[in-house]
């Protein structure tokens, strides 16, 4: 929504001469050490903060900050309705923002139509204020996955603000101190993780020495002690007392505290005759201290992490917030998730009658998708489910495809690849899943990891926190050797872990339902920089369910979608390019047989009844013989001979086997068209069937297919096909153009890198290879007078024309050939431009076996009978051809095949047809021999097959 229209205005600005942060923007890029969400995150904090003056988005929204400047002349809308957006900026904007199309689709078109109908009706201001929840603030939302780094994100934020608050002291747009707000519950997971903080490299984002002197200007203090004493109007609050004892001029300050800590109001019922006494500012003191110290630390920003986490709080929080913004000490607020989405959609009213709905957390200025992350940077997993199998069999598949993939797997900074079990409670844990890894599968409990908050029967030693924390410390011999973790209730979230490179949430219950998305994707976080890392999620039917709900819900992608890019290597891929222009290489002219079928009519009416007689007539004709043996067992020699007549165990049904006639001829044939003729359709039923304990069979000496084939037949006209053949003049390019694309590199790409560099480098200079050849040995002559000048003659080494580049204008009409199919056609080529004779013919060749990007290919056919038949396309691997007065004036058709190819029959039938009919048609056309065809086989010997070639050349040119 606001975020696609914010990314447009962001990058007219970025090219702008009013845009003042260019120089930084293109440091971060060139030191090369954040991610492009990163910077595309920056840029709009930027822009926001210096183009849009740190305004709250409300503001920005009815001023026109965000319009496009839509032409309203030009708009089919009455006449009233166009003079009064153009005099009232925030109802065009509006009118815009309703207008925008979000996948196609009108975001918000009722809203539009009631703008255009009653515009004076509307209340403006009230609805876009409402749309960005009522706040005085800047306020925004950055939505990046989990694993894009947020938390470097929210440092960059820091050290940048805190780069210009140095630069322009009095600017309140930057903050001078910050509030990491973490929501309740998830500290022990989250906290540690936010300290990366403090190791982030500020030369990542400034230059020195600004970077060096900032990092020195910040302290970070973690708000997490207990309070020391209640009820007190002193700041004897641990935490408190650390906000009090910089209050008097901070600068550079880091502060990290659990919401709840300041949104929770701590008096207690007892108290409240001696609350009514104080003043407003005791009253707060009294219910938080510490929410009221940190209200009056100045210029500060509030980065609030994870704030899907918030939403349960989230009135309170604003509430908060709007106190401490209305003493004028609130910068920014800035929100961190990994998705953009409410549970339940907010709804905003218009009128008394009218309403919309927005899912999308409208604050949201960046939104960069899970599935792009995916694509680009993390893991890229495998998820598979299972249907029917219960815990210990999923756990099972999981942990050997886990041990097939990664049980040797150790990444560039020495951590081991590692699985992640999640349990639903720890006697599950305990009593179930341990068990059955350590006695079933038979892991050694060195390699597995237990944690959990323990009970009373299951405590854990506490080393195991420690344990936990030290799991991506490189593999050493002091080094863990943990592979397996078992968890329950932990690690859902926040949890940085870069070596966890599997999941596994068998059962219901192992996550909490509105977490199992965030669950799922711990393991994807990037471990080797410019890597293609993969992943391996497995699950049960119900949490698969849930993932995909959740990812529609919230990334707009499902499981397939992440499935077709997840555990696919990336491949590296070669840039081609077209010859076609430079060797002017004309189009092939060809004759082409074609051949038009007809049907004929022989009867003019198909006679189904008197069809259906005689088949009746001739059931016999489709029974087979059913014959038993009966002996003692030592008699078998001597056994008795009988006919069966009577045979089967399939239940006969005269409406179904009607049924399965009409499905049989694809519904040509309906079942109202059988049973018009229902009185013989029964006698043959019935006589193809037999009763056994009143039970009605089908009797399988038949021959049902046959039988029911003929059935349909007896609806069916008689017909015979003619043909009709003529020899058409048709053209072909060697090489469709448009349909060159880079090709994955492998070895037999022909000409290599080097080849194609000099190649195309040579191209733009001079076609004459004689003239490369004099000036390169000019050059040559150059640089070893040069380096013998200097002593270092001995050190030479000429640079000469590969063979490559001397051939360049006698093949290759596109680079380079794709030969992965067969190295032999790779071999024939390089041995046709050595041969004397292809060169005293003045001779090019052209591989034309990759298919899809030639249109030279010919339909070939077989007589049958007297008429034709279609038995494929053909396309020859290689033409050698011969220019006259720049026209292809011969044509030498190469065939190369394989072993093992060389008797196909398909194959074999192309061949007679190209090498006979083809030639036969083409040649009396053109009234000379313009075309003739070799087959070479890898069967044969290289140099037998060059010799094979040589010989036609000398023949047929």
């Amino acid at each position: 929504m606001l975020n696609q229209i914010i990314k447009q205005k962001k990058d007219y600005w970025l090219q702008s001469n009013d845009c003042t942060i260019k120089d930084i923007i293109k440091y971060i890029r060139k030191t090369g050490d954040l991610r492009e969400a990163q910077i595309e995150a920056i840029e709009i904090y930027l822009f926001l903060k210096i183009k849009g003056n740190n305004e709250p988005l409300w503001k920005l929204f009815a001023e026109g900050f965000f319009t496009n400047g839509t032409d309203l002349a030009k708009l089919n809308i009455n006449q009233n309705a166009r003079e009064y957006l153009q005099q009232n900026l925030a109802a065009q904007a509006l009118f815009d923002f309703s207008r925008q199309k979000i996948g196609g689709t009108t975001l918000l078109p009722e809203l539009e139509k009631l703008i255009i109908q009653q515009p004076e009706n509307i209340e403006y201001e009230r609805i876009i204020k409402n749309i960005f929840y009522n706040v005085d603030y800047a306020d925004y939302l950055m939505s990046l996955p989990m694993g894009a780094g947020k938390t470097y994100l929210m440092a960059a934020f820091i050290y940048l603000d805190l780069y210009f608050a140095l630069n322009e002291p009095e600017n309140k747009n930057f903050s001078h101190n910050f509030l990491i707000l973490i929501p309740s519950g998830l500290k022990s997971s989250i906290i540690p993780s936010l300290k990366t903080i403090e190791h982030f490299d500020p030369t990542w984002v400034l230059p020195e020495p600004a970077a060096s002197k900032i990092k020195q200007l910040r302290k970070f203090e973690v708000l997490d002690q207990p309070k020391s004493a209640r009820q007190s109007t002193t700041a004897r609050n641990p935490n408190a007392q650390k906000v009090n004892q910089c209050l008097r001029d901070p600068f550079g300050y880091i502060f990290v505290v659990n919401a709840e800590k300041v949104i929770l109001d701590r008096i207690e019922i007892t108290d409240q005759l001696e609350v009514i006494e104080k003043t407003e500012d005791q009253k707060d003191i009294f219910a938080n201290e510490l929410r009221h110290l940190i209200g009056k630390i100045p210029n500060l920003s509030i980065f609030i992490d994870e704030v899907h986490h918030a939403a349960n709080d989230e009135i309170k929080l604003r509430k908060v917030v709007t106190n401490w913004n209305a003493k004028g000490n609130v910068t920014t607020v800035l929100g961190f998730t990994g998705t953009p989405y409410l549970k339940t959609a907010d709804q905003i009213k218009v009128t008394d009658g009218s309403f919309f709905k927005f899912r999308q957390i409208t604050n949201t200025v960046y939104y960069y998708p899970l599935i792009t992350a995916i694509r680009y940077f993390l893991k890229k997993p495998q998820v598979k489910f299972a249907t029917e199998l219960n815990r210990n069999q999923i756990i099972e598949r999981g942990i050997s495809d886990f041990n097939e993939i990664y049980k040797e797997k150790v990444y560039e900074n020495r951590t081991v690849a590692k699985l992640a079990i999640y349990c639903g409670n720890i006697k599950t844990l305990e009593e179930e899943v341990y068990p059955f890894l350590v006695g079933t599968l038979k892991i050694n409990p060195d390699k597995i990891l237990k944690f959990h908050g323990g009970n009373k029967e299951y405590k854990l030693p506490k080393e195991n926190e420690l344990l936990f924390s030290s799991l991506d410390i490189p593999q050493t011999k002091a080094g863990t050797k943990i592979r397996y973790i078992l968890l329950v209730q932990i690690g859902k979230e926040g949890w940085d872990c870069r070596s966890l490179t599997g999941i596994i949430l068998s059962q219901k219950g192992d996550s909490p339902e509105n977490m199992v998305l965030q669950t799922s994707c711990r393991c994807l976080r990037q471990v080797d920089k410019n890597k293609n890392e993969t992943a391996l999620i497995w699950l049960n039917e119900f949490n698969a369910k849930i993932l995909n709900s959740q990812l529609q819900a919230e990334q707009n992608t499902n499981i397939e979608e992440i499935n077709k890019i997840g555990g696919k290597p990336e491949v590296e891929t070669v840039e081609r390019f077209s010859r076609i222009e430079h060797l002017q290489l004309p189009k092939v002219e060809f004759y082409q047989l074609k051949v038009t079928y007809q049907a004929i009519e022989e009867e003019d009416d198909p006679n189904t009844k008197k069809k259906l007689k005689l088949l009746l007539e001739n059931l016999e004709n489709y029974k087979t013989t059913a014959l038993i043996k009966t002996s003692e067992i030592d008699q078998i020699d001597h056994a008795v001979i009988s006919m069966i007549s009577q045979i089967g165990s399939n239940n006969a049904n005269f409406n179904k086997w009607l049924f399965e006639i009409s499905k049989q001829s694809f519904n040509n044939l309906s079942i109202r068209d059988l049973m018009e003729y229902q009185t013989p359709l029964k006698n043959i039923f019935l006589k193809i069937c037999y009763s056994q304990n009143g039970n009605l069979l089908f009797n399988d000496v038949y021959d049902f297919y046959s039988i029911n084939s003929k059935i349909r037949l007896a609806f069916s006209i008689k017909r015979e096909l003619q043909t009709e053949s003529e020899v058409i003049p048709k053209e072909a390019n060697l090489l469709i153009v448009d349909k060159i694309k880079p090709v994955e590199k492998n070895e037999k790409l022909y000409p290599d890198e080097n080849a194609v560099r000099q190649i195309l480098e040579y191209e733009e200079v001079s076609s004459d290879i004689e003239s490369l050849e004099t000036e390169l040995e000019k050059k040559n002559e150059q640089a070893l007078k040069s380096l013998t000048e200097q002593g270092l003659g001995n050190f030479f080494v000429p640079k000469n024309l590969l063979p490559e580049v001397k051939n360049k204008d006698k093949t290759f009409h596109y680079l380079p050939y794709n030969f992965v199919q067969s190295n032999f056609e790779k071999e024939l080529l390089i041995n046709a431009l050595r041969l004397t004779s292809f060169k005293e013919s003045k001779l090019e060749i052209y591989y034309n076996g990759e298919r899809g990007l030639t249109d030279f290919v010919i339909n070939c056919f077989a007589k049958n009978g007297k008429y034709w038949k279609n038995i494929g396309k053909y396309t020859t691997d290689f033409l050698i051809i011969k220019r006259q007065e720049k026209a292809i004036h011969q044509v030498l058709m190469i065939e190369t095949k394989g072993k093992g190819y060389e008797n196909d029959p398909v194959f074999l039938k192309k061949k007679n047809y190209v090498s006979n009919e083809f030639l036969k048609q083409n040649n009396e056309k053109f009234g000379y021999n313009k075309f003739d065809f070799l087959y070479l086989s890898d069967a044969d010997k290289i140099e037998n097959n060059i010799s094979k070639l040589n010989e036609k050349i000398s023949n047929f040119f």
